[in-house]
This record gives structure tokens, C-alpha cells and sequence, in this order.
């Protein structure tokens, strides 16, 4: 089974928006990780209203650390 890491900044609408995708990406054949660097896939679900929430994920995105 492929392994998803989906990491979530932001508001509460934002934590729904990732259980929907884990649960789509579970159909097709995903299983969720707490680990990014045994990720197949790796999401970053934010929210650009909240800067601070877009600020974090860009910052993620190019440090490579959990």
C-alpha cells in the first residue's frame, strides 16, 4: 500500500478539507503516515486567507524536516 503524509495549516474548515482527501486517497489504495520521508505522496493542505497558515506550509516545503 502506498503511504500519503497530509499535513494541515489553518482553520477548522482546512482539518475537514484533509479528512476528505485521506479518505478519498484512502479509495485509492493510500494509507496515512506520521512519517514524511516514508511518503509517497506528501500534501500540504493550507489556507491563504490566514498568512501565518500560508507562511508555515512554504516554509515546510522546501525544509524537508517533519
Amino acid at each position: 500500500m502506498k503511504k500519503l503524509y497530509l499535513q494541515t495549516y489553518g482553520c477548522q474548515m482546512n482539518q475537514y478539507d484533509s479528512e476528505r482527501i485521506a479518505q478519498l486517497m484512502g479509495r485509492m489504495d493510500y494509507e496515512s503516515t506520521d512519517r514524511i520521508e516514508t511518503a509517497d505522496l506528501v500534501i500540504l493542505n493550507t489556507c491563504s486567507v490566514r498568512d501565518r497558515a500560508e507562511q508555515k506550509s512554504t516554509a515546510r516545503s522546501g525544509d524537508g524536516r517533519n
